[in-house]
């Protein structure tokens, strides 16, 4: 089947520089897709965009040139509740990916449990309005309680000035509750404003509430990275995710966010990404609790 994709999206970048920062052993890229491909894992009718290709071997390829060890896969909005592509990569990873799918109140608990055999280990509930329609909060409660049974957790996607509307049924979740992207604060305010101050106390009242540190590229006021290599990439976007870091050490996720989904203006360099993590976690200790000690007790318990 052939998909046309979305007029004025950028395709993702085809050559990653290598990072400056050495990855420490065993690091985890925690938020990355997969997209079809098209012709063997068809886009969802129902979908916001259509993006470009970007299959497994891509990605895993991505993985080795940047220095990860692991991966996690995160169903794609573009893919709907067909989690065939994300399941696909994680059968010929070789152990080394795990999943968050996107299920629907009809999914079976024997499709649960399949998946759970692949690798998946949580849901995404995304809020963000422009990429998904609605589904009602007592159906997403209800997949909650049910994945919650499997040691799953739940990824959530939505916007800062969104959280006040949120709170009640985000700390009513009962598994771990993973942000996406600090909630995609407005880094134009000050990072000790009433916004993100608001998210910043979302995660001080619930230690169930984890965060990922990731996408600068999507919040970032000014832009692209300097290629000076003593300015940190995404410069304005590091006093958010250094606070969360250093506030939260323990309950702190980074992901590529390849191949980076409906940008316009500029498609990130995933080696500059790279060199985005020490002006966050400035420690050694810190970067490995972030790219290595979290995601693995998370999604690999087991090792």
């Amino acid at each position: 089947m052939q998909f046309q994709k979305t007029p004025g999206w950028l395709d993702w970048f085809a050559g990653p520089s290598k990072p400056r920062f050495k990855l420490p052993a065993g690091a985890v890229d925690a938020h990355c897709h997969v997209f079809g491909p098209g012709a063997e894992f068809p886009y969802a009718p129902e979908r916001k965009y259509t993006p470009c290709d970007a299959s497994k071997q891509q990605l895993y390829s991505l993985r080795d040139h940047l220095g990860f060890a692991r991966n996690v896969v995160v169903q794609a909005t573009c893919h709907g509740a067909d989690n065939r592509a994300m399941v696909d990569a994680l059968v010929h990873s070789g152990g080394k990916a795990r999943g968050v799918a996107t299920v629907r109140r009809s999914v079976g608990d024997g499709e649960l449990r399949a998946m759970h055999e692949t690798g998946v280990r949580g849901v995404r509930f995304n809020f963000v309005k422009r990429l998904v329609d609605f589904t009602p909060r007592d159906e997403l409660m209800e997949i909650a309680g049910r994945v919650a049974k499997l040691g799953w957790h739940v990824v959530i996607y939505f916007e800062a000035a969104d959280l006040p509307e949120l709170w009640d049924f985000f700390t009513a979740l009962p598994t771990i509750v993973v942000v996406d992207h600090m909630s995609r604060p407005d880094v134009g305010k000050p990072v000790d404003g009433p916004e993100f101050e608001l998210f910043v106390k979302f995660m001080r009242q619930h230690p169930n509430v984890w965060s990922k540190v990731s996408c600068p590229e999507r919040l970032s006021v000014t832009g692209p990275p300097a290629l000076n290599g003593e300015q940190s990439p995404y410069r304005d976007v590091v006093p958010f995710a250094r606070r969360i870091v250093q506030n939260f050490p323990d309950r702190v996720l980074w992901g590529t966010d390849w191949p980076h989904p409906n940008l316009k203006d500029h498609m990130p360099d995933d080696g500059l990404l790279v060199d985005f993590i020490p002006h966050i976690a400035v420690t050694p200790d810190l970067q490995r609790r972030l790219l290595v000690d979290n995601p693995t007790r998370l999604y690999w318990p087991e090792i």
